[in-house]
Parts: structure tokens; sequence; C-alpha cells
């Protein structure tokens, strides 16, 4: 080991994740949303501050589509697979990335690279669902995904916010990702306008009104679940009770509630907005926060591409690495910067790179994992994985355990017992010795 939310492009494939915008695809819509009351989790802020650095959580960057290793994480100038782009010195001597990424590479010595990824797998959704559950696809089996994953695991009881959350600047919604664990740890979209879509109550119902209303509503509950009790219904009546307690906690996700210079650095774009929104949520110590940028599937002009969506991610990233690191929590967060597979060495007639899950990379940093380093590495062409090769169940584990979950452990539901992440591998042994 050395040491824009778009909808479908022209560019892209037509496979059904393509067919829906990146919001559209993560959920549904809040409803019910109501107010209650509760406890800030910063009213103490030594306190927060010490809670924050004892408490593990995790934030993934997903680049949707399939970001191309050649452009970013493990440039091959000079090689007939290369591409245009020049591989430039980092803050890390000996390590190179790609020229799109020179503000990331001045925060190289806050970053693990995993060069070595083979997951064999090709198809989109495929993709996604082995890299977010660390499972293989099989016919009939449904599995969490990290989000809920991590929500479960990293749980802080008697917290009023939920553990999942998806910064957006997109309408919010919650998603069914959570399979045997329920769909309290499912994810659930933020942001928008003020931060919460539809948080504050109707023109005309004041709060007493609104008490009344829920008074109501919890009493007609409790006569039906006397009657008829299941799982559905626990679900429906936690989603009233969550949504009532996000509506309280509502300045937890306005961004206009940070400093102007924050709000200035961070812009006024989307992407920006949402990585502001996502250091908001893990100072808030939300156990898990997602964010998305793509869409990266460049089947035809993908340099050109590159160039101006690795553009964007470079103003933001860096910033929140920098930012992550000088508040003391990048210690005890852990950054992922993930997608489905990389791209085809092979460029195509129409300058675009194909799907490949073969030989790629991604990105970490925080808890503990080695800083400055590079893991795994490929032959001079990037078509072959020559050392450390790992697949996605083997970073699943890496994921979790670096958050400080035991992953040879196991979840009890219903009596059953659930593996939390796949028994046959664990986590990359050389990062934690």
């Amino acid at each position: 080991m050395e040491t824009a939310d778009t909808d479908t492009a022209d560019y892209a494939c037509r496979s059904n994740e393509h067919q829906l915008g990146r919001r559209q695809f993560m959920g549904g819509t809040l409803a019910g949303l109501g107010a209650a009351v509760g406890m800030g989790f910063l009213t103490r802020p030594a306190a927060a501050r010490q809670l924050l650095a004892s408490q593990k959580r995790i934030l993934l960057i997903y680049m949707s589509g399939g970001l191309s290793q050649f452009e970013s994480w493990d440039p091959k100038p000079g090689a007939e697979t290369g591409g245009p782009f020049a591989a430039i010195p980092t803050s890390v001597p000996g390590i190179h990335i790609s020229e799109l990424l020179p503000n990331t590479a001045k925060q190289m010595h806050h970053l693990l690279l995993v060069r070595g990824i083979n997951t064999s797998e090709n198809d989109h959704e495929r993709g996604y669902f082995i890299m977010q559950t660390g499972r293989d696809t099989m016919p009939g089996s449904q599995y969490p995904l990290l989000g809920a994953v991590a929500a479960k695991a990293l749980e802080r009881p008697g917290s009023e916010l939920p553990g999942n959350l998806v910064a957006s600047t997109g309408a919010g919604g919650r998603a069914n990702n959570s399979a045997y664990l329920g769909p309290e740890y499912g994810s659930i979209t933020v942001g928008g306008k003020d931060g919460l879509m539809n948080s504050a109550l109707p023109s005309g119902v004041t709060v007493t009104a609104d008490g009344q209303r829920q008074a109501w509503r919890r009493a007609t509950n409790e006569r039906y679940l006397r009657k008829k009790h299941s799982s559905e219904t626990d679900a429906y009546t936690q989603s009233y009770e969550q949504a009532l307690q996000l509506m309280q906690r509502r300045e937890v996700f306005d961004i206009t509630k940070e400093s102007q210079a924050d709000q200035d650095r961070y812009g006024k774009n989307w992407f920006g907005q949402s990585v502001l929104m996502a250091r908001r949520l893990l100072e808030h110590d939300i156990p898990f926060v997602e964010i998305s940028h793509g869409n990266y599937d460049s089947h035809a002009n993908n340099f050109n591409f590159h160039i101006e969506h690795l553009d964007e991610f470079d103003a933001y990233f860096p910033l929140l690495i920098s930012d992550l690191a000088d508040r003391g929590m990048l210690e005890s967060t852990l950054v992922v910067v993930m997608t489905e597979f990389g791209r085809t060495p092979n460029i195509t007639p129409y300058f675009g790179r194909d799907h490949w899950g073969k030989s790629w990379s991604m990105a970490m940093a925080g808890c503990g994992l080695p800083a400055g380093a590079v893991y795994g590495k490929t032959d001079a062409k990037g078509t072959e994985v020559v050392e450390g090769q790992v697949d996605h169940r083997q970073l699943f584990h890496t994921y979790l355990h670096a958050a400080g979950v035991d992953t040879s452990g196991a979840f009890e539901i219903d009596g059953r017992s659930y593996p939390i992440a796949d028994p046959a591998v664990g986590p990359i042994k050389e990062l934690f010795s």
C-alpha cells in the first residue's frame, strides 16, 4: 500500500435507472406533517463537540452512472487507454490523480484511494445494488442499503432525528430501501426550499388546533390497533410521529442558518448547497448522510463531460474534506466517494467509455483509515487489477468496520438473525493493521 441531479442524458445508456431523475429515483413524498416538542441536540455546544468526537458517522457521495477511474483516481497518461488528460501531483509525494481534480489533489493527505476494485458487474441497477448492499444479486433476495444498515447499527437512542438522510435541493421523500430492518431506517430526502419541504403548518392552522388534530389521530390509531396490530400499522404510526419530530427540528435542515461566509463558499448551485447541507447534518450527528453527483454514464463525449462535471465536484468536495478536518470531525466521520462501476479502458468511436466492473477505483477518508495512501494497483493500461484486489462485499465490511461496527455480528429481527454484512468475507484487513 502506497502512502448534477440530471435527467436522462443523450450520452447515457437507456437502463431503467437513467429513465428517472436522481431525485425521483430516491423515493416518494413525505406525508402527514404536523408539530411536536423536543430537545435540540446542540443545546450544549461543549457536550455536543465531545459527543461528535466519540460517535461515528458515514457520509456517502454517490457518483451516479459510473465515474471514469481514468479521469479521476487512477489516470494512465500516455497509455493507449489513458485519454487526453495528464496526471498531476498531489499533496502526498508520489501519488498522482487526474488533472481534472486540482483542488482535490491538495487534500490527498486526507484521502485513501482504493484502486483495485473488481466487481465484474456492468449493469447499472445491479452495480448500484451490490455496491450499496455489499451482497451479490439473487432472485427474490432483498437487502437493506448501506444507509439503512448504518442507521440501525449506529443508532442514537432517543434521537429525534432520522438516522438515514439524503441531502438534496429537490423534493423530499422517503424511500423503501431498508428491507427487513423496517421502514424507520429507510432513507429520507431532505432539502429544497427552506431546507425541509412542507414542514410548516398550513396557513390558518394554529399550534393549538394542530395539537388537537394530532391528539384525535393518536386516539383513533390506538382504537384501531386494539383490533388489528401489525408491522404495517406500526410503520404507519411511526412515520407520522417522525414527521412531527422533523417539523419541530426544521431548523436543522436550513442551510441559511450557516454563516454568510460559508454560504458564499459553497455557492448557490445544487451540488454546493447539498454538500453544505450534508456538513450541517453531520454536525447534528446524523449517523448516515448521502448526497449524489452525476450522471456519469458517458458512453459518448466522455472527456468533455468529465471536464464539466468534475469541475463542479472539485469545487466543493475538497471544501468539505478541509472543513471536516479543521473542525475535528474527520476522525469520526467516514467519507466514501462511491459509484456503481468504472468505465472501459477502450475508447468508443464516439469518444466515450462504456461500463467496466473489472478494474476501477474509489476514494475514502476519515475514521482512522490510512490517510494519504493508495491501496491496490492496476496494470499500465488499467485493464486488470494486479495488486490488492477487492470487491463490493469487502468494501461494505470496510465502511462499517471503520465506523466502529462489528461486521461479524447480526441484527435480530422478529426472532430471525440477519448478518450485518456478507459472512463469507470481512473488511480489508491491511487498512486496519
